[in-house]
Protein backbone atom coordinates (compact mmCIF):
# COMPACT_ATOMS: atom_id res chain seq x y z
CA UNK A 1 0.00 0.00 0.00
CA UNK A 2 1.46 3.56 -0.88
CA UNK A 3 -0.91 5.78 1.42
CA UNK A 4 -1.88 9.18 -0.57
CA UNK A 5 -0.37 11.33 2.70
CA UNK A 6 3.44 9.75 1.61
CA UNK A 7 2.96 11.48 -2.24
CA UNK A 8 3.62 15.65 -2.78
CA UNK A 9 3.67 17.19 -5.61
CA UNK A 10 6.67 19.77 -5.51
CA UNK A 11 5.28 21.67 -8.37
CA UNK A 12 2.23 22.56 -10.46
CA UNK A 13 3.24 21.69 -13.99
CA UNK A 14 1.64 19.40 -15.94
CA UNK A 15 1.90 15.49 -17.23
CA UNK A 16 4.15 15.63 -20.17
CA UNK A 17 4.28 13.45 -23.07
CA UNK A 18 7.74 12.28 -22.47
CA UNK A 19 9.64 8.72 -23.19
CA UNK A 20 9.22 7.40 -19.46
CA UNK A 21 8.71 8.27 -16.01
CA UNK A 22 11.63 9.43 -14.28
CA UNK A 23 12.36 8.43 -10.66
CA UNK A 24 15.54 10.91 -8.90
CA UNK A 25 16.64 8.68 -6.74
CA UNK A 26 18.56 10.18 -3.74
CA UNK A 27 17.56 9.20 -0.07
CA UNK A 28 16.36 6.09 -1.04
CA UNK A 29 19.04 3.86 -2.43
CA UNK A 30 17.39 0.11 -2.89
CA UNK A 31 14.70 -1.64 -4.73
CA UNK A 32 12.98 -3.33 -1.93
CA UNK A 33 10.15 -1.47 0.27
CA UNK A 34 11.03 1.58 -1.50
CA UNK A 35 7.81 3.59 -2.16
CA UNK A 36 9.33 5.77 -4.36
CA UNK A 37 9.97 3.65 -6.80
CA UNK A 38 7.30 1.67 -6.34
CA UNK A 39 5.31 4.70 -7.68
CA UNK A 40 7.32 5.65 -10.66
CA UNK A 41 6.31 1.90 -11.80
CA UNK A 42 3.04 2.31 -11.19
CA UNK A 43 2.39 5.40 -12.95
CA UNK A 44 4.88 4.48 -15.49
CA UNK A 45 2.48 1.30 -16.11
CA UNK A 46 -0.53 3.30 -16.48
CA UNK A 47 0.79 5.81 -18.87
CA UNK A 48 2.29 2.55 -20.89
CA UNK A 49 5.58 3.85 -20.21
CA UNK A 50 8.89 2.27 -19.02
CA UNK A 51 10.52 3.81 -15.59
CA UNK A 52 14.06 5.20 -15.76
CA UNK A 53 16.02 5.92 -12.44
CA UNK A 54 18.62 8.59 -11.97
CA UNK A 55 21.22 9.36 -9.56
CA UNK A 56 23.61 11.99 -9.43
CA UNK A 57 26.87 11.46 -7.33
CA UNK A 58 28.33 15.53 -6.59
CA UNK A 59 31.92 16.05 -5.54
CA UNK A 60 30.42 18.39 -2.56
CA UNK A 61 27.53 16.53 -0.12
CA UNK A 62 28.44 18.54 2.32
CA UNK A 63 31.32 17.01 4.87
CA UNK A 64 31.21 13.87 2.72
CA UNK A 65 34.49 11.86 2.19
CA UNK A 66 35.85 8.55 1.10
CA UNK A 67 34.67 6.71 4.00
CA UNK A 68 30.72 7.70 2.79
CA UNK A 69 31.59 7.62 -0.96
CA UNK A 70 32.91 4.19 -1.00
CA UNK A 71 29.72 2.94 1.24
CA UNK A 72 27.42 4.43 -0.59
CA UNK A 73 28.79 2.89 -4.33
CA UNK A 74 28.95 -0.41 -2.85
CA UNK A 75 24.86 -0.23 -2.12
CA UNK A 76 24.10 1.47 -5.67
CA UNK A 77 26.38 -1.05 -7.61
CA UNK A 78 23.73 -3.50 -6.12
CA UNK A 79 20.44 -1.15 -6.87
CA UNK A 80 21.46 -1.37 -10.69
CA UNK A 81 22.32 -4.81 -10.91
CA UNK A 82 18.73 -5.23 -9.14
CA UNK A 83 16.82 -2.39 -11.28
CA UNK A 84 18.07 -4.33 -14.43
CA UNK A 85 17.16 -7.78 -13.42
CA UNK A 86 13.55 -6.15 -13.87
CA UNK A 87 14.16 -4.04 -16.79
CA UNK A 88 14.74 -0.40 -15.60
CA UNK A 89 17.83 1.07 -16.44
CA UNK A 90 19.39 3.24 -13.94
CA UNK A 91 21.64 5.99 -14.95
CA UNK A 92 24.33 7.32 -12.62
CA UNK A 93 25.86 10.74 -13.72
CA UNK A 94 29.01 12.24 -11.69
CA UNK A 95 27.03 15.51 -11.19
CA UNK A 96 25.11 17.32 -8.68
CA UNK A 97 21.96 15.57 -8.55
CA UNK A 98 19.84 18.41 -9.55
CA UNK A 99 21.20 19.10 -12.29
CA UNK A 100 21.35 15.57 -13.55
CA UNK A 101 17.39 15.16 -12.83
CA UNK A 102 17.07 18.16 -15.23
CA UNK A 103 18.46 17.17 -17.79
CA UNK A 104 16.95 14.14 -18.24
CA UNK A 105 13.15 15.56 -17.19
CA UNK A 106 13.35 17.29 -20.68
CA UNK A 107 12.21 13.56 -22.03
CA UNK A 108 10.30 12.41 -18.90
CA UNK A 109 6.75 11.98 -18.88
CA UNK A 110 6.77 13.18 -15.09
CA UNK A 111 9.38 13.17 -11.98
CA UNK A 112 9.27 11.47 -8.83
CA UNK A 113 12.02 11.44 -6.25
CA UNK A 114 11.93 10.25 -2.64
CA UNK A 115 11.94 12.41 0.55
CA UNK A 116 14.31 14.22 2.32
CA UNK A 117 14.32 16.39 5.02
CA UNK A 118 17.94 17.88 5.13
CA UNK A 119 18.65 21.59 3.84
CA UNK A 120 20.98 20.48 0.57
CA UNK A 121 18.17 18.28 -0.22
CA UNK A 122 15.40 19.96 0.03
CA UNK A 123 17.38 23.08 -2.00
CA UNK A 124 17.98 20.16 -4.92
CA UNK A 125 13.96 19.56 -4.76
CA UNK A 126 12.99 23.54 -5.06
CA UNK A 127 15.59 24.06 -7.75
CA UNK A 128 14.10 20.73 -10.01
CA UNK A 129 10.79 21.86 -9.63
CA UNK A 130 11.26 24.99 -10.93
CA UNK A 131 13.06 24.29 -13.39
CA UNK A 132 11.84 21.10 -15.28
CA UNK A 133 9.19 21.60 -17.74
CA UNK A 134 6.53 18.38 -16.03
CA UNK A 135 5.06 17.22 -12.71
CA UNK A 136 7.59 16.44 -10.04
CA UNK A 137 6.63 14.30 -7.08
CA UNK A 138 7.81 13.72 -3.95
CA UNK A 139 7.40 10.20 -2.06
CA UNK A 140 8.20 9.51 1.41
CA UNK A 141 9.62 6.05 1.92
CA UNK A 142 12.42 6.46 4.29
CA UNK A 143 10.36 7.14 7.21
CA UNK A 144 7.43 5.31 8.59
CA UNK A 145 5.14 8.38 9.08
CA UNK A 146 5.86 11.28 7.12
CA UNK A 147 7.05 14.28 9.02
CA UNK A 148 3.90 16.60 8.48
CA UNK A 149 1.77 13.48 9.05
CA UNK A 150 3.76 12.74 12.53
CA UNK A 151 3.13 16.44 13.93
CA UNK A 152 2.59 19.63 12.51
CA UNK A 153 5.05 21.59 14.76
CA UNK A 154 8.76 20.71 15.85
CA UNK A 155 8.05 19.02 19.24
CA UNK A 156 10.54 18.97 21.91
CA UNK A 157 10.82 15.57 23.61
CA UNK A 158 9.74 12.04 22.87
CA UNK A 159 7.42 12.25 25.55
CA UNK A 160 5.06 14.77 23.17
CA UNK A 161 5.85 12.99 20.00
CA UNK A 162 5.35 9.45 21.11
CA UNK A 163 1.39 9.67 21.47
CA UNK A 164 1.04 11.32 17.78
CA UNK A 165 3.11 9.05 16.29
CA UNK A 166 1.63 6.52 17.86
CA UNK A 167 -1.87 6.83 17.26
CA UNK A 168 -0.76 6.99 13.49
CA UNK A 169 1.28 3.64 13.21
CA UNK A 170 -1.54 1.08 12.50
CA UNK A 171 -2.48 3.00 9.32
CA UNK A 172 1.07 3.10 7.80
CA UNK A 173 2.93 -0.22 9.55
CA UNK A 174 1.42 -2.06 6.05
CA UNK A 175 3.53 -4.13 3.34
CA UNK A 176 4.34 -2.53 0.56
CA UNK A 177 3.47 -4.84 -2.31
CA UNK A 178 5.53 -4.69 -5.48
CA UNK A 179 4.53 -4.67 -9.14
CA UNK A 180 6.83 -5.15 -12.40
CA UNK A 181 7.18 -2.36 -14.81
CA UNK A 182 5.35 -3.62 -18.37
CA UNK A 183 7.76 -1.80 -20.29
CA UNK A 184 11.55 -1.62 -20.10
CA UNK A 185 14.00 0.62 -20.52
CA UNK A 186 17.26 -0.79 -20.91
CA UNK A 187 17.19 -0.41 -24.96
CA UNK A 188 17.59 3.79 -23.80
CA UNK A 189 21.17 5.16 -24.69
CA UNK A 190 22.74 7.43 -22.10
CA UNK A 191 26.66 8.45 -21.40
CA UNK A 192 26.49 7.20 -17.46
CA UNK A 193 29.02 7.09 -15.11
CA UNK A 194 30.47 3.46 -14.15
CA UNK A 195 30.47 1.88 -10.82
CA UNK A 196 31.31 -1.16 -11.44
CA UNK A 197 34.74 -1.03 -10.28
CA UNK A 198 34.39 0.96 -7.29
CA UNK A 199 37.94 1.65 -6.48
CA UNK A 200 38.09 2.64 -10.40
CA UNK A 201 35.17 5.59 -9.92
CA UNK A 202 36.00 6.47 -6.24
CA UNK A 203 39.54 7.15 -8.47
CA UNK A 204 37.42 9.81 -10.96
CA UNK A 205 36.04 11.55 -7.61
CA UNK A 206 37.47 15.13 -6.51
CA UNK A 207 36.15 14.24 -2.97
CA UNK A 208 37.97 14.45 0.50
CA UNK A 209 40.20 11.20 1.01
CA UNK A 210 41.44 12.08 4.27
CA UNK A 211 39.28 9.45 5.50
CA UNK A 212 39.50 5.74 4.18
CA UNK A 213 36.76 3.68 3.56
CA UNK A 214 36.05 0.40 6.81
CA UNK A 215 36.36 -3.24 6.80
CA UNK A 216 33.58 -3.58 9.45
CA UNK A 217 30.78 -2.62 7.02
CA UNK A 218 29.81 -3.42 3.39
CA UNK A 219 27.28 -1.32 2.03
CA UNK A 220 24.19 -2.16 0.27
CA UNK A 221 20.80 -3.71 0.86
CA UNK A 222 21.64 -7.25 0.73
CA UNK A 223 23.92 -6.71 3.59
CA UNK A 224 21.32 -5.31 5.52
CA UNK A 225 19.11 -7.77 5.69
CA UNK A 226 22.28 -10.53 6.39
CA UNK A 227 22.81 -8.19 9.77
CA UNK A 228 19.01 -7.57 10.38
CA UNK A 229 18.33 -11.34 10.47
CA UNK A 230 21.04 -12.14 12.46
CA UNK A 231 19.98 -9.47 15.22
CA UNK A 232 16.31 -10.73 14.78
CA UNK A 233 17.89 -14.44 15.90
CA UNK A 234 20.41 -13.92 18.06
CA UNK A 235 20.18 -10.23 19.83
CA UNK A 236 16.75 -9.03 19.79
CA UNK A 237 15.81 -10.93 23.36
CA UNK A 238 18.05 -9.12 24.76
CA UNK A 239 18.33 -6.30 23.36
CA UNK A 240 16.38 -4.19 26.20
CA UNK A 241 18.77 -5.64 28.67
CA UNK A 242 22.09 -5.30 27.07
CA UNK A 243 21.67 -2.37 24.34
CA UNK A 244 23.63 -0.06 26.37
CA UNK A 245 26.78 -2.68 26.77
CA UNK A 246 29.18 -1.83 24.32
CA UNK A 247 31.18 -5.48 24.92
CA UNK A 248 27.75 -7.16 24.09
CA UNK A 249 27.17 -5.50 20.29
CA UNK A 250 23.52 -6.65 21.30
CA UNK A 251 22.74 -3.50 18.98
CA UNK A 252 21.33 -4.07 15.01
CA UNK A 253 23.86 -2.19 12.77
CA UNK A 254 20.76 -0.35 10.95
CA UNK A 255 21.69 3.09 11.07
CA UNK A 256 24.61 3.25 8.29
CA UNK A 257 21.98 1.23 5.98
CA UNK A 258 19.30 3.88 6.82
CA UNK A 259 21.55 6.50 6.45
CA UNK A 260 22.05 5.71 3.16
CA UNK A 261 18.45 4.36 2.39
CA UNK A 262 19.24 0.82 2.05
CA UNK A 263 17.21 -0.79 3.91
CA UNK A 264 13.80 0.42 4.70
CA UNK A 265 12.64 0.90 8.36
CA UNK A 266 8.87 -0.20 6.93
CA UNK A 267 10.79 -3.18 6.66
CA UNK A 268 12.58 -3.52 9.53
CA UNK A 269 9.77 -2.46 12.12
CA UNK A 270 7.45 -5.26 10.27
CA UNK A 271 10.25 -7.60 10.77
CA UNK A 272 10.78 -6.99 14.33
CA UNK A 273 6.78 -6.88 14.61
CA UNK A 274 6.73 -10.86 13.31
CA UNK A 275 8.73 -11.56 16.10
CA UNK A 276 7.30 -12.77 19.77
CA UNK A 277 10.88 -11.27 21.67
CA UNK A 278 10.53 -9.15 24.54
CA UNK A 279 13.62 -6.64 22.97
CA UNK A 280 11.22 -5.43 20.05
CA UNK A 281 9.14 -3.06 22.04
CA UNK A 282 12.29 -1.21 22.91
CA UNK A 283 13.51 -1.61 19.81
CA UNK A 284 10.83 -0.43 17.94
CA UNK A 285 10.99 3.16 20.28
CA UNK A 286 14.21 3.57 18.95
CA UNK A 287 13.49 3.17 15.47
CA UNK A 288 10.26 4.66 14.73
CA UNK A 289 9.62 7.06 18.23
CA UNK A 290 13.37 8.45 18.28
CA UNK A 291 14.60 8.08 14.98
CA UNK A 292 11.48 10.12 13.69
CA UNK A 293 11.81 12.91 16.30
CA UNK A 294 14.86 13.27 14.84
CA UNK A 295 13.79 14.26 11.33
CA UNK A 296 10.98 16.12 13.09
CA UNK A 297 13.63 18.34 14.41
CA UNK A 298 15.35 18.46 11.48
CA UNK A 299 12.23 19.46 9.28
CA UNK A 300 11.00 22.31 11.81
CA UNK A 301 14.06 23.40 13.05
CA UNK A 302 16.26 25.31 10.22
CA UNK A 303 19.33 25.50 12.71
CA UNK A 304 19.87 22.11 12.91
CA UNK A 305 23.27 21.67 12.50
CA UNK A 306 24.40 24.84 15.22
CA UNK A 307 24.33 25.52 18.26
CA UNK A 308 21.02 27.77 18.18
CA UNK A 309 18.73 24.15 17.69
CA UNK A 310 18.97 24.38 21.24
CA UNK A 311 16.06 24.75 23.88
CA UNK A 312 16.12 27.80 25.04
CA UNK A 313 16.65 26.34 28.67
CA UNK A 314 19.67 24.50 27.29
CA UNK A 315 20.86 27.79 25.84
CA UNK A 316 20.07 30.03 29.32
CA UNK A 317 22.18 27.50 30.70
CA UNK A 318 25.47 26.42 29.04
CA UNK A 319 26.06 30.19 28.54
CA UNK A 320 25.71 30.86 31.80
CA UNK A 321 28.24 28.72 32.69
CA UNK A 322 30.60 29.27 29.49
CA UNK A 323 32.89 30.69 31.46
CA UNK A 324 33.64 28.56 33.78
CA UNK A 325 36.92 27.27 34.93
CA UNK A 326 37.35 23.53 32.90
CA UNK A 327 39.56 21.14 34.61
CA UNK A 328 40.67 19.84 30.90
CA UNK A 329 41.22 22.13 28.10
CA UNK A 330 41.85 20.38 24.46
CA UNK A 331 41.94 21.79 20.69
CA UNK A 332 40.27 19.99 17.70
CA UNK A 333 43.45 18.10 17.00
CA UNK A 334 43.78 16.51 20.79
CA UNK A 335 39.91 15.80 20.20
CA UNK A 336 40.57 13.86 17.01
CA UNK A 337 43.63 12.55 17.48
CA UNK A 338 42.11 10.64 20.98
CA UNK A 339 45.20 12.94 22.90
CA UNK A 340 43.03 13.32 26.20
CA UNK A 341 44.23 12.12 29.82
CA UNK A 342 40.67 10.07 29.48
CA UNK A 343 41.49 6.71 28.06
CA UNK A 344 37.72 5.64 28.34
CA UNK A 345 36.84 8.76 25.61
CA UNK A 346 40.49 7.61 23.40
CA UNK A 347 39.17 4.46 22.98
CA UNK A 348 35.67 5.45 21.63
CA UNK A 349 37.00 8.16 19.36
CA UNK A 350 39.29 5.11 18.34
CA UNK A 351 36.27 2.95 17.70
CA UNK A 352 34.50 5.43 15.28
CA UNK A 353 37.86 6.46 13.52
CA UNK A 354 38.93 2.53 13.10
CA UNK A 355 35.42 1.10 12.38
CA UNK A 356 33.36 3.85 11.35
CA UNK A 357 30.57 3.59 13.96
CA UNK A 358 30.42 3.87 17.67
CA UNK A 359 28.39 2.20 20.30
CA UNK A 360 25.87 4.12 20.88
CA UNK A 361 25.90 4.45 25.10
CA UNK A 362 29.72 5.48 24.21
CA UNK A 363 28.87 7.87 21.58
CA UNK A 364 26.43 9.64 24.72
CA UNK A 365 29.88 9.65 26.74
CA UNK A 366 31.83 11.00 24.29
CA UNK A 367 29.63 14.19 23.77
CA UNK A 368 29.43 14.95 27.02
CA UNK A 369 32.76 14.92 27.46
CA UNK A 370 33.66 17.57 24.50
CA UNK A 371 31.44 19.62 26.32
CA UNK A 372 33.30 20.01 29.32
CA UNK A 373 36.68 19.61 27.40
CA UNK A 374 36.15 22.72 25.58
CA UNK A 375 36.88 26.10 25.97
CA UNK A 376 33.04 26.88 25.50
CA UNK A 377 29.68 24.90 24.88
CA UNK A 378 29.30 26.46 21.33
CA UNK A 379 33.00 25.33 20.29
CA UNK A 380 32.20 22.12 22.06
CA UNK A 381 28.88 21.71 19.46
CA UNK A 382 30.88 22.67 16.71
CA UNK A 383 33.83 19.87 17.63
CA UNK A 384 30.98 16.75 18.26
CA UNK A 385 29.37 17.32 15.16
CA UNK A 386 32.64 18.08 12.70
CA UNK A 387 33.75 15.00 14.51
CA UNK A 388 30.70 12.88 14.05
CA UNK A 389 30.21 13.86 10.74
CA UNK A 390 33.65 13.36 9.63
CA UNK A 391 34.39 9.46 10.59
CA UNK A 392 30.84 7.71 11.25
CA UNK A 393 29.36 6.04 8.48
CA UNK A 394 25.60 7.36 9.71
CA UNK A 395 26.81 10.72 10.26
CA UNK A 396 25.11 13.30 9.27
CA UNK A 397 21.87 12.72 8.60
CA UNK A 398 18.93 14.01 10.92
CA UNK A 399 19.76 10.99 13.29
CA UNK A 400 23.72 12.41 13.49
CA UNK A 401 22.26 16.36 13.96
CA UNK A 402 19.76 14.91 16.78
CA UNK A 403 22.42 13.02 18.44
CA UNK A 404 24.94 15.34 18.96
CA UNK A 405 22.13 18.19 20.02
CA UNK A 406 20.91 15.96 22.72
CA UNK A 407 24.40 15.47 24.40
CA UNK A 408 23.70 19.36 24.76
CA UNK A 409 20.22 19.13 25.72
CA UNK A 410 17.70 18.76 22.67
CA UNK A 411 15.15 16.21 23.52
CA UNK A 412 15.91 16.65 27.10
CA UNK A 413 15.02 18.27 30.09
CA UNK A 414 16.84 20.07 32.82
CA UNK A 415 19.01 18.52 35.45
CA UNK A 416 20.80 19.42 38.86
CA UNK A 417 22.55 22.40 38.38
CA UNK A 418 26.50 21.64 38.31
CA UNK A 419 29.70 23.35 37.31
CA UNK A 420 30.36 23.53 33.54
CA UNK A 421 27.02 21.50 32.31
CA UNK A 422 24.83 24.07 33.73
CA UNK A 423 21.44 21.99 33.87
CA UNK A 424 22.38 19.95 31.18
CA UNK A 425 22.52 15.92 31.99
CA UNK A 426 26.03 15.02 33.40
CA UNK A 427 27.68 11.90 32.69
CA UNK A 428 31.49 10.63 33.82
CA UNK A 429 33.55 7.65 33.86
CA UNK A 430 32.18 6.34 37.07
CA UNK A 431 29.14 5.57 35.31
CA UNK A 432 30.79 3.57 32.89
CA UNK A 433 32.26 1.53 35.18
CA UNK A 434 28.87 1.00 36.93
CA UNK A 435 27.05 -0.12 33.94
CA UNK A 436 29.74 -2.33 32.08
CA UNK A 437 33.37 -3.85 31.91
CA UNK A 438 34.84 -0.81 30.99
CA UNK A 439 38.13 -2.20 30.66
CA UNK A 440 36.70 -4.75 28.64
CA UNK A 441 35.75 -2.50 26.18
CA UNK A 442 39.11 -0.66 26.19
CA UNK A 443 41.23 -3.60 25.26
CA UNK A 444 39.12 -4.53 22.32
CA UNK A 445 39.54 -1.32 20.86
CA UNK A 446 43.19 -1.30 21.45
CA UNK A 447 43.12 -4.82 19.89
CA UNK A 448 41.27 -3.21 17.23
CA UNK A 449 44.04 -0.15 16.91
CA UNK A 450 46.64 -1.91 16.84
CA UNK A 451 45.44 -4.37 13.78
CA UNK A 452 44.54 -1.26 11.81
Amino acid sequence: MIQPERIKALNNKVLCNGKYVLYWMQAAQRTEYNHALEYSIRRANELKKPVLVSFGITDNWPEGNLRHYYFMLEGLREVKQNLRTIGIQMVIHHESPDSSTITLAKDAALVVVDGGQLRIQRKWRRSVAKKIPCSLYEVETNLIVPVEQASSKENFSAGTFRPRITKKLDYYLVPLKHKKPKLDSLNFKFTAFNIDDIDKAISKLNIDRSVGKVDSFGGGSKQARRLLNHFLRNKLDNFSRLRNNPNENCVSNMSPYLHFGQISPLYIALKVLETTSGGKDAYLEELIVRRELSHNFVFFNDSYDTFNCLPPWAVRTLNFHRRDKREYLYSLEQFENAQTHDPYWNVAQKEMVITGKMHGYMRMYWGKKILEWSKDPKTGFKTALYLNNKYELDGRDPNAFAGVAWCFGKHDRAWAERHVFGKIRYMNAAGLKRKFDIEAYVNKIQYLDKKS
